[in-house]
């Protein structure tokens, strides 16, 4: 059996002491659970779900609580302190996680939150963070298929639009002609791959493209309309922002939608909105 440092593991209870439990994990040897990480009722030979580190004497410990990130994900967090070592990051585990001076971009400053990679070191099997993210990049081809729904988590700014990690792996963009939401560094968002071009740069959104979202989109106006007494304040016209704030899709989707809702006559088009005539 397998046990990852730094991930969650399914393990057996071997047995029970005072001071709490021991799991076995497999090439790892036993691994202790302090007892108030133990869920109420455990008993040997039960499995259990458990993030495996090392704790501030370096010893393999198990606990049932879950880190802000785990191995091989990226996340946004803050700086606790700063020492001549390097700086240690608050992830949501008692023992802070450790960023050696070599991995961080730009010096550190406690208080600042950095997007940063976990990562086990090779050498002490302890688990560390890195802000120069772009070293931990997938670099091979890219296997997605359009309009495949992906996780992301927005890296920066820049002149066209967001800089984005597909699902902890690769880096696409978001053009910005493509955003009706605020976004900040580190948000973790849902996506879509929108284009892979051919020197395997990835173009995204966020939403999906094709006809079939259109019914779902109709479907949202519609349930806006019967909220509003039949009425809506929105046309073709309107800005993005508007139609975001209040279906929270694009203007190209709601111009779509209410083209469809209009060829079948649920829909008036006014000339300061939208009118319900009859449901679906």
């Amino acid at each position: 059996m397998m046990t990852e440092i730094g991930k969650i593991n399914h393990l057996y209870v071997v047995k029970e002491v005072d001071f709490g439990i021991y799991l076995d994990g497999g090439d790892l040897g036993e691994i202790l659970m302090p007892k108030r990480y133990v869920p109420e009722g455990t008993q040997p030979e039960d499995m259990i779900d458990a993030f495996i580190y090392l704790d501030s004497e370096d010893r393999l410990v198990a606990t049932t609580e879950k880190p802000l990130a785990m191995v091989e994900e990226f996340a946004l967090l803050e700086v606790v302190s700063v020492t001549p070592v390097g700086a240690f990051l608050n992830w949501g585990l008692p023992k802070d996680l450790f960023v050696p001076f070599r991995e961080q971009r730009q010096p550190m400053e406690e208080g600042k939150k950095y997007l940063v990679y976990v990562y086990v070191d090779i050498n002490s099997k302890r688990i560390a963070a890195s802000s120069k993210i772009e070293n931990y990049l997938d670099n091979i081809p890219v296997d997605y298929d359009l309009d495949e729904d992906v996780d992301l988590i927005v890296v920066n700014e820049t002149d066209l639009g967001y800089n984005a990690i597909i699902d902890n792996s690769h880096l696409g963009v978001i053009f910005k002609n493509e955003v009706f939401q605020p976004l900040n560094p580190g948000d973790k968002i849902q996506g879509f791959i929108k284009k892979i071009r051919t020197d395997g740069k990835i173009d995204l959104c966020l939403q999906k493209a094709g006809y079939e979202k259109i019914s779902e989109f109709a479907d949202k106006i519609i349930a806006e309309l019967q909220k509003q007494k039949g009425f809506l304040a929105l046309t073709d016209k309107s800005t993005p922002e508007d139609i975001y704030h209040t279906f929270k899709f694009s203007k190209k989707n709601f111009k779509a939608a209410i083209g469809a809702l209009y060829k079948k006559r649920i829909i008036a088009l006014e000339e300061n909105g939208i009118r319900f005539l009859a449901s679906e």
